[in-house]
């Protein structure tokens, strides 16, 4: 009697493949981790940095990077084990047509900087990422990844990502049926699928990390069943949504819960394995010491 258990699956459709710089995003032929049908895709990790360290930058990460000259941090992620650099462009309304020529300054040197692939990260507002993600893509020193575009914003981002030949992360709000009608949309107004990523909208923990990994696998399950408008490869910004909950921006729990900066670090990097378990090709970090540990894991 044969006791051994056979686990694998007939798969339709292979996640797609992307090509940026000299890595590769996606080609997944079956769940992480998993050697059934020779998938050899292996997850990706960014370290993001903020182009202004506003109030929402947690002094742990201050603490880390010693400095606020963005030049000095891109040297300093740069030497990182990171496989991406991450810059978001945390920058208010009233403040863009100031910071427009600084952009593109800033965009020009960082070519000399940085030689790792690139995700280039508007403000996360709708009326300014419509001016800004297009002032990224016509600037940025060479082709990357651009974030993001949502149902509200794809009209206006979509063709300066095409005209430039960019890769676009695209937005959704926890939801299947979402993601795919957005997929649908933005292939018509002429994008590649081939150069699409798919963000759920769920960095690890802030809507509830069941919630999240299960919208994230569901999306990976319906593209291995033969969905083409769901096949591409997904990304999540987990340093974001770590540093949004209290368990991690915050140092006045008991001495019970943890040194401050290990607890941060510790909530980070479980909201990111558990994302890469559930199908996530790339997780976007804010701490480099998670960056080190999840390398490690992985």
């Amino acid at each position: 009697m044969n006791n051994s258990i056979d686990l694998s699956f007939n798969v339709k459709e292979n996640i797609r493949k992307i090509t940026l710089d000299d890595i590769e995003i996606g080609s997944d032929s079956s769940l992480p981790f998993m050697t059934e049908n020779h998938n050899t895709a292996k997850p990706l990790v960014a370290i993001e940095i903020l182009y202004n360290q506003d109030e929402t930058y947690p002094d742990v990460i201050k603490n880390i990077w010693k400095t606020t000259d963005i030049a000095e941090i891109l040297k300093k992620a740069q030497s990182t084990n990171a496989d991406i650099v991450s810059i978001k462009f945390n920058i208010k309304y009233e403040d863009l047509n100031a910071e427009k020529e600084n952009i593109k300054q800033f965009l020009q040197k960082i070519s000399k900087t940085i030689s790792k692939p690139l995700i280039l990260r508007g403000a996360n507002n709708n009326e300014t990422d419509e001016e800004l993600i297009p002032l990224l893509c016509e600037n940025a020193p060479k082709k990357s990844i651009i974030a993001f575009a949502d149902e509200q914003t794809y009209e206006k981002i979509v063709p300066p990502v095409v005209k430039n030949n960019h890769i676009l992360v695209l937005r959704t709000p926890i939801d299947i049926n979402i993601a795919k009608e957005l997929n649908i949309l933005t292939i018509d107004k002429g994008l590649s699928p081939d150069r699409i990523l798919i963000d759920p909208d769920m960095g690890g923990l802030g809507y509830g990390l069941d919630y999240g990994y299960s919208i994230i696998e569901k999306i990976r399950l319906a593209a291995f069943d033969g969905d083409t408008m769901l096949n591409m490869p997904i990304i999540a910004f987990i340093g974001e949504e770590t540093y949004r909950a209290k368990e991690a921006k915050s140092d006045t729990f008991n001495s019970q819960w943890g040194e401050y900066s290990q607890r941060a670090a510790m909530w980070e990097i479980s909201g990111a394995s558990a994302m890469i378990c559930a199908g996530a090709d790339i997780v976007v970090l804010w701490n480099p010491d998670s960056v080190n540990t999840l390398k490690g894991l992985l």
